[in-house]
């Protein structure tokens, strides 16, 4: 790993500072060459190190912020009237190359519209994207985008998106030839908008990419796919579908182990079997949306985070600067323009 620098919004999220500076320092102990520029309140950052750090100051700095952006701010308020925010702080270092990437546990939208102003789009890169990886039945990841930052995708941002997710696959998940797919309300090609159907259409034609066809909502844990492109409205759902699955399992567990001596005893048998499951499953691990399609690098943490969660956001961070994610997305695009010329 070569020496990172990464801007932490350290005001955004909604469970406080403390989560997101302890996930730093579990960090900089776990990666030797990285370090950080903290953006926020000084005086609670300041206070916060002061009781929990000792021999890693000299591995991050404080760049003092009179403003936060908070969870409820219209974004186009939040560009206008909050440039000296924590969050336009840590975009900005990542601008002036101060910081190879940043991470923000703060308002999404926000988030978006800074990231948007101050690190532009790649070139042949309608708007960018928001995506985040999750488990398969066979024990790998897929990548599912869009999330939300685009509602409404025509066939060439799906087109865009399919191109990009295939080179996060690559450079993050170490999968040689991504299966890309889009998602759709059934596997045939008559099915679906025209917008899926014409993108499907671009995707088939292209050399680029390794297109195979449409995929329906129960395929996304199926590992059939390692990319799933879709328009930010359905992604969202999905994804917040998704997450509402897992936490609604896992208090029936709890629920049931507790409901009677006989539970009891069978919830402590199998203990080890659900605690594997919890793990493979485990929200936390699949922390940290990449805001990709950017000239820069920009992670979006769950605005709930716990400090562990957001260690997932960091190393997400970590990896997208250390393979360069942006440049090679900026290749891709590339020859697939050509290819299309």
């Amino acid at each position: 790993m070569r020496h990172l620098t990464l801007a932490l919004d350290i005001m955004g999220g909604d469970n406080g500072p403390h989560i997101i500076l302890s996930a730093a320092l579990k960090a900089l102990n776990e990666f030797p060459q990285l370090n950080f520029v903290f953006c926020g309140d000084e005086g609670v950052i300041t206070s916060w190190l002061k009781q929990h750090s000792s021999s890693l100051s000299n591995r991050y700095s404080i760049v003092h912020c009179d403003q936060q952006v908070l969870m409820d701010d219209n974004p186009v308020t939040a560009l206008r009237h909050k440039k000296d925010s924590s969050m336009a702080c840590a975009i900005k270092h990542v601008k002036n190359g101060q910081a190879d990437a940043c991470v923000s546990a703060g308002n999404t939208g926000a988030l978006l519209a800074i990231a948007c102003s101050q690190l532009k789009t790649l070139a042949g890169v309608n708007r960018p994207a928001l995506v985040s990886s999750l488990p398969t039945a066979k024990g790998q990841k897929a990548y599912l985008l869009d999330l939300g930052a685009t509602v409404q995708s025509d066939a060439q941002t799906l087109l865009q998106n399919a191109v990009m997710g295939s080179v996060l696959a690559q450079e993050i998940g170490g999968i040689e030839r991504p299966r890309v797919a889009i998602l759709n309300v059934g596997e045939e090609q008559i099915k679906g908008p025209a917008s899926i159907k014409q993108a499907s259409r671009l995707l088939a034609d292209s050399e680029h990419i390794n297109y195979i066809g449409f995929v329906e909502g129960d395929d996304i844990f199926n590992d059939i796919a390692d990319v799933i492109v879709t328009d930010g409205f359905s992604g969202n759902i999905a994804l917040k579908s998704c997450e509402g699955l897992v936490k609604l399992l896992i208090e029936q567990i709890k629920r049931d182990a507790k409901r009677n001596f006989l539970s009891k005893i069978m919830a402590k048998l199998a203990m080890p079997l659900l605690r594997r499951l919890y793990l493979r499953v485990n929200p936390d691990q699949y922390n940290g949306a990449s805001l990709i399609g950017l000239r820069g690098i920009v992670v979006k943490s769950h605005g709930n985070a716990s400090d562990e969660a957001f260690l997932y956001a960091i190393r997400e961070a970590v990896q997208e600067a250390n393979r360069q994610v942006p440049t090679k997305i900026k290749d891709k695009i590339e020859n697939l323009l050509m290819e299309r010329s």
